[in-house]
């Protein structure tokens, strides 16, 4: 079944590069840029997350008649769009990056439009779903009457994840789940609520410096979440809260269920939504009750952080070199997000290998296990201690290298499609969610039965080692940095 993506899109530019110098002519960094991409933002991010991971996905939306609405297509390439005409210049959002750290944005085409009509082509599209997400960005699709009218219609039927804007209208009544962070829904809960009864406040750093009581009655997003779903009429409201994971509000008389998110090292959250939005969907779609696919998706959009975020996502307009004989169309449906990988590649009938580890200071010993580990199977899959776990089992030292650059530099090489970080001393809970055919560990413990054989065996995996290269270790190499520091 079809998943149809509704909303508004805009063309994203990521301009990085270092910043060493300040401007003669006024007191401004001056980024020497060294890497310009473009992506589809907006609804077109969400579309091309789904495409990417294999599944049919439409979406619906409208685009103006300009060198970026023609580079929005492109980057479009793969989802079957059904678009309109805006009648107004595409939206560009550029961002500057010095590092990982922003320096500017700059807006162009993205001042308030009318609401844009949409075409009977756009309607029967949204007719054919079997689950739709509804990605607002405050650009009008979302208030269209006749869009509304239809959504409404179908939300009885077909389950509607609504991801809203401040700028954007109401979700319609009745759909499955309406998707706020945190910040969004105190504004829309302040400004929705009695005059004498607003007791949402928002106050983000106090907020931050009590994450121990976020699960608590009184927490914001509770008080916000309850206010909105009486307002909304959903069946639904998941407030998501960052680091701090969500809670899924569905009754006003039910007690709120907490959704826990793994601590990841991410230096950009841009795309952390759609991520989670997307995840809803594909768990929705398959079956699964709202929290099991709310905790599913929370989880994803950490992992997909942790791998890097959108500026991990593949460049559309290239075409990519086959791997192991793939096709280009075949590799280009490959996703760096683990679980969905492991899925896409186990209902093409393809083998899923894993192998964890820490992966601190990367050495040849490192490259040829991995090799060996990939050739078992048809993707790679590499579960990685966070930087908290390395340090309970390596000491306050290490690690050298933080999660973010170690899961970036593994995705760097040939033979590792994708990187789950995990948190855990051990890597029984990730392998539990990842669910691989083969684990794969060192030869050095060959001859003894491994730790997490029984869990794998459990679900009809098999481990299995590879050669270990004992001359090569990474406290070896930390230990002779140690000595010429």
């Amino acid at each position: 079944m079809r998943i149809v993506v509704v909303g508004d899109v805009m063309l994203d530019v990521d301009l990085s590069g270092e910043a060493t110098r300040l401007s003669p002519d006024a007191p401004v960094p001056v980024v020497d840029v060294s890497d310009v991409r473009r992506r589809a933002g907006g609804a077109g991010l969400v579309a091309r997350m789904l495409a990417e991971d294999g599944w049919p996905v439409t979406l619906v939306t409208v685009l103006g008649d300009d060198d970026a609405g023609r580079q929005l297509q492109e980057h479009l390439a793969g989802v079957r769009l059904v678009a309109g005409p805006s009648g107004y210049p595409s939206p560009v959002k550029t961002r500057v990056r010095a590092g990982s750290h922003p320096v500017v944005r700059f807006d162009q085409g993205c001042e308030k439009t009318p609401v844009p009509e949409v075409s009977p082509a756009m309607l029967r599209a949204v007719e054919e779903a079997g689950v739709i997400i509804v990605a607002d960005y405050g650009r009008g699709v979302a208030a269209n009457p006749r869009l509304r009218d239809l959504l409404a219609r179908l939300a009885d039927e077909v389950p509607i994840i609504w991801d809203p804007h401040p700028a954007g209208p109401d979700p319609v009544p009745g759909v499955a789940v309406v998707t706020p962070n945190l910040s969004e829904a105190v504004r829309a809960a302040q400004s929705r609520a009695p005059k004498d009864a607003r007791t949402v406040t928002n106050k983000p750093e106090a907020q931050k410096d009590q994450a121990h009581k976020d699960q608590a009655p009184q927490d914001q997003a509770v008080e916000a979440g309850r206010i909105l779903l009486d307002h909304w009429r959903s069946k639904a409201v998941l407030v998501t809260k960052g680091e701090q994971g969500a809670v899924l509000l569905r009754d006003n008389n039910a007690t709120p269920h907490p959704v826990p998110a793994p601590r990841v090292e991410a230096g950009d959250p841009c795309g952390a939504g759609d991520r989670l939005a997307a995840g809803l969907a594909v768990h929705l779609l398959a079956g699964r009750s709202l929290e099991e696919a709310a905790e599913l998706a929370v989880h994803e959009a950490a992992d997909f952080l942790a791998a890097g975020g959108v500026s991990a996502l593949p460049d559309r307009t290239k075409e990519p070199a086959g791997r192991n004989n793939e096709s280009p169309a075949a590799a280009r449906r490959r996703s760096t997000e683990p679980l969905l990988l492991a899925r896409s590649v186990r209902q093409g009938g393809g083998t899923v290998v894993a192998t964890g580890g820490c992966f601190d200071l990367l050495h040849a010993g490192h490259v040829r296990s991995l090799t060996a580990a990939r050739e078992l199977g048809d993707c790679l899959i590499v579960c990685l201690n966070s930087d908290d776990s390395v340090r309970r089992l390596k000491g306050p030292e290490r690690p050298i290298i933080g999660q973010h650059d170690r899961a970036e530099l593994l995705l760097a090489m040939e033979c590792v499609d994708a990187v789950l970080v995990f948190d855990e001393d051990t890597p029984e809970a990730a392998l539990e969610r990842l669910r691989p055919d083969i684990w794969v560990k060192g030869g050095d413990y060959k001859g003894a039965r491994l730790p997490e054989t029984e869990l794998v065996e459990s679900w009809g995996g098999r481990c299995l080692t590879v050669p270990y290269h004992p001359a090569r270790s990474t406290t070896g190499l930390a230990d002779a940095l140690a000595k010429v520091s």
